[in-house]
């Protein structure tokens, strides 16, 4: 049974502990509903590779370490970490060197479902052989593997230890919803909402400067740690419009029928407003100023190449025309990333009711949902200034 209580996504620390994607297999797990995260991510590695190209290299006999910052359970941090070892192991082989071992770390917070993840690791390749060899055999891992569970807003590594730091739609989660969100003493309160799509001024600035505190540490942190010449490549969810208060993508996911379900809840007598009022997505959507800005502020970091990326529709569906399929896109797209955190707060039983809220929604938008809903992704190569 899920832990249940008021006020569960203020603290940081409770967040940390209690907060993945959804695990495991099943119809509503991350690993069965983040395909569009691997077409984004597809169409993007052309953005990656420059990125690969600045790495400085070293000795090939000092190992290559890339750290893949909120990995998540499915298959994508798998196949993106095989991307970026193939292509580092030419460039050492177009100097004419034998590519050196490559060791590959695979981070999250510690309630993500490692398990899932580790077991879709193809077997390590036979170390007895060449390293062309290891990396020709496609039905082997190339790379020493290993998980570290952590936020990383926090140290996950020692001083100048990684070379290449690579996080893909994972910066936009917040380390806590900012306390003053639900407070209902506070101006900032978001009362009514569950997310700050459309929310008033206050409440959207204090989703704003949590962001670049966010932010500000991650940099902080990702300098002492990478090597002298290492680079990083990060991909946030980002919005094309200057107001905050339109939160673009996700809040058309978060915003609409996802808002509108907790509000059903409510008039249905099965939870209070309050209890709506005191759950509140920790999703902040950077625009590339907001994004631009704190990265010069701090100035760890040299910008290579910062853009705004239309990823597209995170649903993706067998049938368009098909709205029942549709909808449960929507309640599983939803679910996969947010359920945790709705069962942490008011329990399986209401989870499994808001979600079937949110499916019979997207059902009857159907066709409005797939027209609308486009992701937009803030893409940033980065470089120790």
């Amino acid at each position: 049974m899920a832990p249940k209580g008021d006020n569960v996504l203020v603290s940081s620390i409770k967040l940390e502990k209690i907060f993945s994607m959804k695990g495991g297999k099943g119809e509503s797990s991350y690993a069965n509903n983040s395909k569009a995260q691997a077409i984004h991510a597809r169409s993007m590695l052309h953005l990656l590779k420059e990125t690969l190209d600045r790495v400085q290299l070293s000795s090939p006999e000092v190992p290559f370490v890339v750290a893949d910052l909120g990995c998540s359970s499915g298959s994508n941090t798998i196949n993106t970490v095989d991307v970026i070892i193939k292509h580092i192991a030419k460039r050492y082989e177009a100097l004419g060197y034998n590519p050196p071992e490559f060791s590959a770390f695979f981070s999250d917070l510690p309630s993500n479902d490692f398990n899932t993840l580790f077991q879709l690791f193809p077997p390590l390749a036979n170390h007895g052989g060449s390293m062309e060899e290891t990396l020709a055999a496609d039905s082997h891992r190339s790379y020493f593997a290993a998980g570290v569970p952590g936020s990383f807003y926090r140290r996950l590594f020692p001083s100048m230890s990684i070379d290449l730091f690579h996080s893909a739609f994972s910066l936009h989660w917040l380390s806590q919803v900012p306390e003053s969100v639900v407070d209902n003493r506070s101006a900032a309160y978001n009362k009514g909402r569950v997310f700050i799509h459309g929310a008033k001024e206050s409440t959207v600035n204090a989703y704003k400067k949590q962001f670049q505190a966010d932010l500000a540490s991650f940099l902080r942190l990702r300098a002492k740690e990478l090597k002298k010449g290492g680079s990083m490549f990060l991909v946030c969810l980002g919005r094309t419009s200057v107001d905050p208060t339109d939160q673009s993508g996700p809040g058309l996911l978060f915003g609409t029928h996802f808002q509108d379900a907790w509000n059903d809840l409510v008039q249905e007598g099965l939870i209070t407003s309050e209890k709506r009022d005191n759950f509140n997505i920790p999703v902040y959507a950077s625009s590339l100023q907001d994004f631009k800005e704190v990265v010069e502020v701090d100035g760890s970091f040299t910008i290579n190449k910062l853009e705004i990326f239309k990823g597209g529709s995170p649903l993706v569906v067998n049938q368009p025309d098909d709205a029942a399929e549709v909808g449960r896109a929507l309640a599983n797209s939803c679910r996969s990333v947010s359920g945790v955190l709705v069962d942490a707060h008011i329990g399986d039983h209401l989870g499994n009711e808001l979600f079937s809220r949110v499916e019979k929604r997207g059902t009857s938008q159907a066709k409005e949902l797939l027209e609308q809903i486009q992701f937009f992704h803030v893409v940033a190569s980065l470089s120790l200034a």
